[in-house]
């Protein structure tokens, strides 16, 4: 791969460096701390099988219609900035169909090694009934797309109802097959509903959670407490935990918020790693130093 010169990315991504700031969304002027120092580590994904960064980089921050935050900086600044987060030790980037990410992630991958990377994608499923089109069509979109033959985490997207076992038996059993004949390596969930998730973490089936949490209990499934004691037992039957929402869709940056959300992820949050959906490298290397605090 080409290395590139942290400096001069900094220097020509963004306006200055030590003391950088930007104006929020909420209009708040939010400083970053920025550290050369520090890379990300690797932890064990439950008993999963995985070892992944304790950092993904999130690719979905307001994403949907095959768009997102991420694919709007354009081709180029995207692939900048997912090689930068390699070059930091985030070496897990999380996709969804939904976002059109799959491309943007494949082509700052491509000239990377295909063994050193942790690759999730989502899948949006219909209850049985109501399926259009096959898991394995849309999966093999999803390889084309990333020029990867393989996916390290499948996730079934968006889950919101506790019967899902029964109504998207389908794709379970087509999840299954990807993980039998090795074009996928885990199979899982992402919730958006407590009794999903609280089903998810007893479900013989699933290897990987992905789940909604931070300390404020902003577009959360239930309180933190709620969320934390079935992340708990989720724990303890070995399913691996991604941590997501962990600033609450951005509705908590100032700096104290940023902290305190990292803290809570890191101390109490019942999770293995989190995603991060960072949009420039003065967001990333700000959450690579709160997290490596505290690892």
């Amino acid at each position: 791969m080409n290395t590139m010169n942290r400096r001069n990315f900094i220097r020509t991504g963004l306006t200055g460096l030590a003391g950088f700031s930007v104006i929020g969304s909420r209009g708040m002027n939010l400083n970053f701390n920025i550290s050369e120092a520090l890379t990300v580590d690797k932890v064990d994904l439950g008993n999963s099988g995985l070892t992944v960064s304790r950092i993904a980089m999130g690719t979905g921050t307001v994403g949907g219609n095959k768009a997102s935050n991420f694919t709007r900086l354009g081709m180029d600044k995207f692939v900048e900035l997912a090689r930068y987060a390699y070059g930091r030790g985030i070496n897990f980037y999380d996709m969804a169909d939904g976002y059109g990410t799959h491309p943007y992630v494949g082509n700052a991958i491509k000239t990377l090694s295909r063994e050193k990377l942790i690759l999730l994608t989502k899948m949006w499923t219909e209850e049985d009934a109501n399926r259009k089109e096959s898991a394995e069509t849309i999966l093999d979109r999803y390889r084309l797309e990333t020029g990867s033959d393989y996916f390290d985490i499948l996730l079934m997207h968006c889950l919101q109802k506790s019967n899902w076992p029964e109504t998207r038996k389908y794709y379970m059993d087509a999840f299954s097959k990807f993980k039998q004949d090795g074009i996928v390596k885990t199979v899982g969930v992402s919730c958006h509903d407590l009794g999903a998730l609280a089903e998810a973490a007893v479900n013989p089936w699933v290897d990987v959670i992905m789940a909604r949490i931070n300390p404020f209990g902003t577009a959360m499934d239930g309180t933190p407490d709620a969320v934390k004691a079935i992340l708990d037992t989720a724990k303890k039957n070995g399913k691996g935990i991604i941590g997501m929402k962990i600033f609450g869709e951005g509705k908590h940056v100032t700096d104290s918020e940023r902290q305190q959300s990292i803290q809570f992820a890191m101390t109490e949050g019942n999770i293995h790693c989190m995603t991060l959906g960072l949009e420039n490298v003065a967001q990333m290397d700000d959450a690579i130093e709160r997290v490596m605090k505290l690892a």
